[in-house]
């Protein structure tokens, strides 16, 4: 992975909305610091999941640049709750 692409505002914006997805989404069920760790990591793999989704399905919903966000939002949020169903 380049430094070009890690710097990129897809890549910067898509790494804001998940973890702040994750984070939001841990403080509200009460979680821990390990908690935190496995919803950052399903935020991520959901928002990441969801932007596939949407570009393999060419749905251009509600894009902020080349973020299919409706898409990537959805998705991380299934797989938040998905998560935490199979961790209880």
């Amino acid at each position: 992975m380049s430094i070009d692409m890690l710097l990129s505002p897809p890549f910067v914006l898509s790494a804001l909305i998940s973890t702040a997805m994750a984070a939001l989404f841990n403080l509200w069920q009460g979680g821990s610091a390990r908690d935190l760790l496995i919803y950052l990591s399903a935020g991520w793999m959901g928002f990441a999941l969801g932007e596939l989704l949407g570009d393999g399905l060419a749905l251009d919903l509600f894009m902020i640049g080349q973020v299919h966000l409706i898409e990537a939002v959805l998705t991380c949020g299934l797989l938040l709750f998905l998560t935490r169903w199979l961790k209880t």
